[in-house]
């Protein structure tokens, strides 16, 4: 655990001399974000890699958030901080082409398109897994902390996380009807957040 720790430490080092502790996002700043991201996949009991993914997701920006902390060159720099198998994750989360690559996730023969490259992939099963569970773990802490968010894109997210529920963990799925089943208004309390 000793090691986790130190990469847990290494990396919200990493985020704020990147300026994550400056950077506006809905609920506060993006690094108030990723720690809540974080502590939801802690909630989840998510591997130590995935949590580290979590705390770094945005390091080179999403097809959703165009802002980035650190450029592909400097990959080497999050995985010296964070280990190889996260920094993995992270640019696997960030390489996303979400228009071409949500509908196939969850079929083995889905095809993955990296927008940074135009390359399309089969990823493989924990891929796709860990890809469903970071990206549910990242939009529902939008949906908990921002009722607009959750009333513009809450019908989309519920749709989209029941279709990947086989890709989800128990306490994904659970959280996923926390907050944005029912009548929309679950705030994540549910979920371990502070």
């Amino acid at each position: 655990m000793g090691s986790d720790s130190a990469a847990f430490d290494a990396a919200h080092d990493l985020l704020i001399r990147c300026g994550a502790a400056a950077l506006p996002h809905p609920g506060g700043t993006l690094l108030a974000h990723l720690g809540r991201v974080t502590s939801r996949l802690a909630a989840w009991d998510a591997r130590p890699d995935l949590r580290l993914a979590g705390l770094c997701h945005a390091f080179y920006g999403t097809d959703g958030f165009a802002d980035s902390l650190l450029p592909l060159e400097r990959r080497g720099e999050l995985a010296a901080a964070i280990g190889a198998e996260a920094e993995e994750l992270v640019h696997f989360y960030a390489s996303c082409d979400r228009e071409f690559s949500y509908a196939g996730l969850t079929r083995d023969d889905g095809l993955f398109r990296d927008r940074f490259t135009d390359r399309t992939f089969l990823p493989t099963a924990r891929q796709r897994a860990d890809f469903a569970e970071l990206t549910a773990a990242n939009e529902l802490d939008l949906a908990a902390v921002n009722p607009e968010f959750r009333e513009r894109w809450g019908g989309e997210l519920l749709e989209l996380f029941t279709r990947w529920r086989p890709l989800l963990s128990e306490a994904g799925a659970g959280d996923v009807q926390r907050v944005l089943g029912g009548d929309g208004s679950g705030d994540g309390r549910g979920s371990g957040e502070e």
